[in-house]
């Protein structure tokens, strides 16, 4: 439901995707996926700055290293708990959709202006 009323109508979530991709092994926390278009989500407990430039990193590599997911719309969305000064701040301006949990929910803060990168 979060990503719905960003026009993303997730058809399933898997998790903990792993896998290796000529030599170099990689891991996501959560995909979200419909016909069209990915949504790879990066959690954490605490938000900081050096997790949100490594994960826009492997971002530019999840369309290689799933080729399932080659033809399809990528998108990137952190989600945290707590986020040290400017971190939420800096993954929303490179694009991602940024997600704080509270208690037993979540909702993304990114302003109703915001378009989400595409990868």
């Amino acid at each position: 439901n979060l990503l719905k009323q960003w026009g993303i109508e997730v058809q399933r979530t898997i998790q903990n995707v792993e896998g290796r991709y000529n030599g170099h092994d990689y891991e996501f926390d959560i995909i979200a996926v419909n016909s069209h278009e990915i949504v790879i989500v990066e959690v954490k407990t605490t938000l900081r700055p050096d997790d949100v430039k490594h994960f826009f990193g492997k971002l530019h590599h999840a369309k290689q290293w799933m080729q399932e997911y080659r033809h399809m719309n990528v998108y990137g969305a952190m989600a945290y708990l707590k986020a040290q000064a400017g971190s939420a701040a800096m993954a929303m301006n490179k694009g991602l959709f940024a997600i704080r949990a509270t208690g037993n929910s979540a909702h993304i803060i990114n302003d109703p202006e915001f378009k989400p990168k595409g990868f």
